[in-house]
C-alpha cells in the first residue's frame, strides 16, 4: 500500500474480546430461535396468535394479527430459519474474527452495526423511550470501538 502503514493484526485490546463475546452470544442465540422454529413448526406461533386474538378480544377477521396469523406456514418458517441462521452464522464469524483481532471482522462488525442507526433514529423519533436511546448509544459505542481498532491499524 502507499503512504500510511497498515498493521493487519494488532494484539485485540479487551473491547474487542467483549464485542466479540458479544456477537457470538447474539449468534448463539440466533441458532437456538432458528433451531426452535424449524423443530416447532408454524403451529406454535399460530396458537400463540390465536391466543392473543382471543385474550384482546380483536375481531379475528380483520387487523394485524389476523393477518399475520394467515401469512404463518410452513414456507413462511422455513424462510424465517433461513434468514435467522444466515445472521447467526454472521454474528459467528464476526466473533471468532473479532477474538482473533482481524481487520476484516471490524469491517463487518463496524458496516453492520452501522446501518443499525438510521433504524435507531427512526425508533426515537417514533417511541422515543430509555431502551430506544440506550440501544442507539449501544450501537454507538460499538461503532466507535470497531471504527478505533480501524484507525488505529492505519497508523
Amino acid at each position: 500500500m502507499t503512504g500510511a502503514s497498515y498493521n493487519p493484526a494488532p494484539r485485540a485490546h479487551p473491547g474487542l474480546h467483549v464485542l466479540a463475546l458479544f456477537e457470538g452470544l447474539k449468534g448463539l442465540l440466533a441458532l437456538i430461535a432458528a433451531a426452535s422454529l424449524e423443530v416447532l413448526g408454524p403451529q406454535p406461533l399460530r396458537n400463540l396468535i390465536t391466543s392473543l386474538i382471543s385474550r384482546f378480544n380483536l375481531d379475528p377477521a380483520h387487523g394485524t394479527l389476523p393477518s399475520l396469523l394467515d401469512a404463518i406456514n410452513p414456507g413462511a418458517v422455513h424462510l424465517a430459519v433461513a434468514v435467522v441462521s444466515l445472521y447467526a452464522v454472521w454474528r459467528l464469524v464476526e466473533g471468532w474474527g473479532l477474538w482473533r483481532a482481524r481487520a476484516w471482522a471490524s469491517w463487518l462488525g463496524c458496516v453492520g452495526t452501522a446501518a443499525y442507526l438510521p433504524l435507531d433514529a427512526y425508533a426515537i423519533y417514533h417511541h422515543d423511550g430509555w431502551h430506544t436511546w440506550a440501544v442507539l448509544v449501544l450501537n454507538l459505542i460499538v461503532v466507535a470501538v470497531l471504527a478505533r481498532d480501524l484507525v488505529k491499524r492505519r497508523a
